[in-house]
């Protein structure tokens, strides 16, 4: 068993704390009015929770790649921590899906799944020269697809954001008409008030 002073346990343990926090804010959204500033603030905070979770999941994974240089680590313990970090990842999912966070789940399908030096030397071993560019070929063609597909996301979001942009410019547009009005309806009211 590892011991309290291991770092990787330390940030496993904030994780999971981190985790629950996120579970008791999920569990307080009920008393907010459906719509309203405060449950958009509250599910923001939880959104940006979720994130941040997922971020030193991301850490707690690298990490894990790291000891066995580090720390003398039994293989059953490494296997131990891998299903700790799945286990969280899995909850992670699961509160990004229940605030609709569909982006956050399907970060691996936006980025492919990460790829370690080892398992890329294992597709290499027993291939001749043939066999090597054909391999180089697949993975070309691998990455290809998936700057096609972040290339579909690039355009969407340039389109969300024109369409937020001229969104904004109209609402510009309506607060100097406002702005207008209320000008000349307070300039009537001073002539009416003290002519």
């Amino acid at each position: 068993m590892a011991s309290s002073t291991d770092p990787w346990m330390k940030e496993h343990n904030e994780a999971a704390k981190l985790a629950e926090d996120i579970n008791g804010m999920i569990a307080e959204r009920s008393p907010f009015p459906a719509s309203g500033p405060e449950r958009q603030r509250h599910a923001s905070a939880i959104r940006r929770k979720i994130t941040i979770l997922g971020t030193r999941l991301d850490s707690l994974q690298s990490l894990l790649t790291k000891l066995p240089g580090k720390q003398h680590i039994l293989e059953k313990e490494m296997n131990r921590r891998k299903d700790m970090v799945a286990n969280l990842r899995t909850k992670v999912n699961q509160m990004a899906s229940a605030l609709d966070m569909s982006n956050f789940a399907n970060r691996d399908s936006l980025f492919g799944p990460e790829i370690k030096q080892a398992d890329a030397m294992r597709r290499t071993e027993g291939l001749d020269n043939h066999g090597i560019i054909g391999l180089q070929r697949q993975i070309m063609k691998e990455q290809d697809e998936g700057l096609e597909k972040l290339e579909e996301t690039v355009t969407s979001t340039k389109h969300i954001a024109l369409a937020v942009n001229e969104e904004l410019g109209l609402h510009t547009r309506l607060i100097d008409d406002l702005d207008q009005h209320v000008d000349v309806t307070d300039s009537r009211l001073r002539v009416m008030l003290w002519p």
